[in-house]
């Protein structure tokens, strides 16, 4: 994992890298997991830090209906969407299936937190 700008960064990165292929999270699960229930938005901050650092599949993370948000600034919902659907993630309209893709960060990870 690359080193970057904070604890609480690396601690939802190290989360990020853990969601499996073809699975998806949600920026609050996250924030859940981290112990930090009402920081959604700081998650989304921390992926949206990102500049396109290998191995951290931030296309994983979407809103809490599914809806695919853009962040970081250099994936955009079209490149999420095309990333998701090469990894067998399956919509329906424009939000991800979540009840097929959803990963529970709160209670499948198992890195230090």
């Amino acid at each position: 994992m690359p080193r970057l700008d904070t604890d609480f960064h690396n601690r939802v990165y190290a989360v990020v890298m853990a969601i499996p292929e073809g699975r998806v999270t949600t920026y609050g699960a996250i924030a859940e997991a981290l112990g930090l229930r009402r920081s959604a938005r700081m998650v989304g901050r921390a992926l949206g830090a990102l500049t396109g650092e290998p191995g951290i599949p931030c296309h994983r993370v979407v809103n809490s209906s599914g809806a695919l948000s853009g962040a970081p600034r250099f994936a955009t919902p079209t490149l999420m969407r095309e990333l998701l659907e090469a990894e067998g993630v399956t919509f329906r309209g424009e939000t991800v299936v979540m009840g097929r893709h959803f990963w529970d960060p709160r209670t499948n990870y198992r890195g230090e937190l």
